[in-house]
């Protein structure tokens, strides 16, 4: 783990880069990655995360700064921009029923090609995937999902790199430091070891990169 300036590592996320972003309407999402990401002028991202928030809010930043070109979420029926560009089809929305995204984010983590769920099988959610049946249950295939950075929001960071999270922080965000080649923090604290007792540590120091230096 490196500790590093937030401008510094922002420069190292390029154009069309996949980022998988922790958060549920904003809960859990590193706001100042999101505010130099968007003041970087960085484009063509495609994101992965639950959701847009709103406007002003979280992913809903680079939302409105019309950095997303592609967006795999669960719902964005809280910001009618991203329903806009939707609609104008300057963005390309791929749904996915959430507990599906999960599946599909914990799989790509584990190494795994995807995962068998029942959900979707006969809607629209069908469209374009393999179904196989299983004991004589209808299942379709949803592959792993993996990101070249993981943007995570921390309530506890150690100088080793292990993290916990608070409350609802704790989301999606342990999940996609599994799922991405590059994993940035930003820790609401950063403490000395120990202080963290090994077995609240939910993400282990090997899986981050980068924690964000406080100014």
């Amino acid at each position: 783990m490196r500790m590093i300036a937030l401008d510094e590592v922002v420069a190292a996320i390029p154009d069309g880069a996949t980022l998988m972003v922790g958060g549920f309407m904003g809960v859990g999402t590193p706001e100042p990655l999101m505010d130099e990401l968007v003041l970087q002028g960085r484009r063509e991202l495609t994101v992965i995360a639950n959701d847009t928030a709103s406007p002003g809010i979280g992913i809903g930043k680079l939302v409105t700064a019309k950095a997303i070109r592609r967006l795999i979420a669960s719902h964005i029926g809280l910001n009618p921009e991203t329903q806009k560009q939707m609609i104008e089809e300057t963005l390309q929305v791929e749904l996915v029923p959430q507990g599906t995204l999960v599946e599909r984010i914990r799989a790509g983590g584990c190494g795994l090609g995807g995962v068998l769920t029942p959900t979707g099988v006969g809607t629209v959610v069908e469209e374009g995937k393999r179904r196989i049946e299983v004991d004589g249950r209808e299942y379709l295939i949803e592959t792993g999902l993996q990101a070249d950075f993981a943007l995570v929001q921390a309530f506890l960071c150690d100088y080793l790199g292990n993290l916990t999270y608070a409350l609802t922080g704790r989301n999606f965000n342990p999940l996609i430091a599994m799922a991405a080649r590059t994993v940035v923090v930003c820790a609401e604290h950063v403490v000395p070891v120990g202080v963290i007792a090994p077995d609240h540590v939910v993400t282990p120091a090997p899986l981050v990169d980068y924690v964000i230096a406080r100014a």
